[in-house]
């Protein structure tokens, strides 16, 4: 029987019709041969892998849309193809994985196959998934209810506040994908938990604070001192300003190349005369412009007591080490820069981070105003 075929998008997925009462049916991706939606007379929609495998169809259920999205569903289909290539079945792969799996080891495997490959921020991962779910790592992946998931982030959140409880709902969520991705035909159980609302943080250094700041800054040993101050000369985030190696750096253009960022992008940032004055007063002792002073063969580590120390110097409060970089931001705001160009000295990939400093920017807008109020006073005396 001739396959009915379609290239699966978001907007087709979405407007398949449900199939007759008591019936279903299939649509095949035209990308992805063997890859169908099968569609039940509910209107449920299922990713489903078709094959001839051993002489027989062998039919092997990916996971639901929109849970799984349709890139997802390609890689599934891909890794599953894979195996039946090797000569094994996946369903008996799926079979295996359901009956043996649990938190623990799913957040083994997750780390070794996902985090440490694909993510920068791999040893958050590493330190956090088992400071907050260690107490369901001996149970099944299967049998941990959505009910459970809600209690626990929801003391989270009372615990330990409102991002933590929203960081790790979204490690356990990306975790269980992962095991659909891998072959588990389980629901997540995350799935309709809401994460807690946020507020951008939009603390800076302000105007009555600085000489304070900057008085509490001097005070401190060379290391620290010269640490925080290429924090506020470069903008840069903290960990890379940490990791800065001579070798990045170039005195002729007076330039900074960071080679690996958040974004995954190398970005280079412009080294005012400041940071180029500091740089040439640091003695190149090691490859790292910070070195760690117990192991020049390491870069600097742990600022957060020599930070502790200037705040309570400067009498300042709720003020963060990554604030720096929105100091450096926000007073540019206010000196009248185009987001334009605020968003690329501090290296943002997106206009969305930069948003926060529009909001900083209204004395500029306050000078326009008054200008163009005195042209109009101007004007009406002629």
């Amino acid at each position: 029987m001739a396959q009915n075929r379609h290239n699966f998008t978001v907007e087709y997925l979405n407007g398949m019709s449900p199939a007759e009462p008591g019936k279903r049916y299939c649509v095949y991706d035209v990308r992805c041969p063997d890859l169908a939606v099968r569609v039940t007379d509910t209107g449920v929609k299922s990713f489903v892998l078709m094959r001839r495998f051993a002489g027989k169809i062998v039919r092997v259920t990916l996971g639901r849309y929109p849970t799984m999205t349709i890139d997802v569903a390609r890689k599934a289909a891909i890794e599953n193809l894979r195996i039946m290539n090797n000569g094994d079945n996946p369903n008996d792969e799926k079979r295996a994985y359901r009956r043996q799996q649990t938190l623990g080891q799913l957040f083994e495997e997750f780390m070794e196959r996902y985090s440490k490959l694909h993510k920068k921020s791999w040893r958050y991962d590493a330190r956090e998934i088992p400071m907050y779910l260690s107490h369901w790592f001996g149970r099944k992946i299967g049998d941990i209810t959505k009910a459970e998931i809600q209690a626990w982030f929801e003391n989270i959140t009372r615990e330990h506040g409102l991002y933590q409880a929203n960081r790790s709902l979204e490690r356990l969520r990306a975790m269980y994908n992962k095991a659909i991705e891998w072959g588990w035909d389980g629901q997540n159980p995350t799935n309709g938990i809401k994460k807690n609302r946020e507020v951008t943080r939009d603390r800076f250094l302000t105007l009555d604070e600085v000489p304070r700041f900057i008085a509490a800054v001097n005070a401190e040993e060379f290391m620290p001192r010269s640490y925080i101050w290429m924090l506020l000369y470069t903008g840069a985030r903290k960990s890379n300003v940490l990791a800065m190696r001579w070798e990045e750096i170039d005195f002729t253009q007076r330039m900074w190349r960071i080679p690996d960022t958040k974004n995954g992008d190398p970005v280079n940032v412009p080294l005012v005369d400041r940071a180029m004055d500091l740089l040439r007063e640091i003695p190149r002792v090691s490859e790292w412009v910070f070195p760690s002073p117990k192991n020049p063969d390491m870069h600097y580590s742990d600022p957060k007591k020599a930070w502790a120390r200037v705040l309570e110097r400067a009498g300042i409060s709720n003020l963060h080490i990554h604030d720096i970089r929105r100091t450096l931001g926000s007073w540019q705001a206010i000196a009248g820069s185009s987001m334009q160009i605020i968003g690329k000295s501090l290296g943002h990939k997106s206009s969305q981070s930069t948003e926060i400093y529009a909001r900083l920017s209204t004395e500029p807008v306050r000078v326009s105003m008054e200008k163009a109020i005195g042209f109009l006073d101007s004007a009406a005396a002629l």
